[in-house]
């Protein structure tokens, strides 16, 4: 009795073993997350795109400021204050960058383990041939997001070396030769946040088509 006992839990722990293997649960699991990781990248670029676009507006309104020589210590403070508050928000993008590049590995990963499970090898072939696509793709796209976010690393920088600029300028009464360095730090914050919405759209894309996609071929 024991002994049978003892075949039939071992057997049922195979077979449990055996759908883990095959099951679409962790599928299902890791899209979910993905989606999750898309959604709070999306709302922390959402954050940082209007904390940049406020130090941008209390940029100029010290400068103006300081040519209507109003107090220059309580502008300074306001502007230094805007813009650590730019600097947390991008690194704040870039956390979530990294688990969305994460959630996107595994994802991939579980769609690699579900596809070689199939025993039709046509079809394992031709979902295999399309998930290695769908990534490469969308590890390109990761790839510019990357580089986007370090050009608001370094737009942050800029910003905040301009505000040092004013401070001299501000002892020396001279603004003019600041212009042109403001606005080339305006004229660059649009086609950043263009790379970082291609980076939400793609991966919109890819679970709520692509992969589904995948699924039916």
């Amino acid at each position: 009795m024991l002994k049978k006992f003892t075949l039939l839990v071992f057997a049922s722990l195979l077979l449990v073993s055996c759908w883990k293997d095959k099951s679409p649960e962790d599928l299902i699991r890791l899209k979910s997350k993905f989606k999750s990781s898309v959604s709070a990248f999306e709302k922390k670029k959402e954050t940082a795109n209007k904390n940049v676009n406020e130090g941008l507006e209390t940029l100029n309104a010290l400068k103006r400021a300081l040519e209507d020589t109003k107090n220059e210590d309580k502008e300074f403070a306001k502007v230094y204050g805007d813009w650590e508050k730019v600097d947390k928000r991008v690194n704040n993008l870039k956390k979530e960058y990294e688990d969305l590049k994460n959630h996107a590995s595994n994802l991939f990963k579980a769609m690699d383990t579900q596809t070689n499970s199939l025993s039709d090898e046509k079809s394992k072939k031709t979902l295999l041939g399309a998930i290695e696509k769908a990534r490469t793709k969308y590890n390109g796209t990761l790839d510019n997001t990357s580089k986007a976010i370090e050009k608001l690393s370094i737009l942050h920088g800029d910003a905040v070396e301009v505000v040092k600029a004013l401070e001299v300028a501000a002892a020396l009464n001279s603004f003019d030769n600041i212009n042109d360095q403001m606005k080339s730090i305006e004229g660059r914050v649009d086609g950043i946040m263009a790379e970082l919405n291609l980076a939400v759209t793609e991966s919109k894309k890819l679970y709520e088509k692509k992969i589904t996609e995948l699924g039916a071929e």
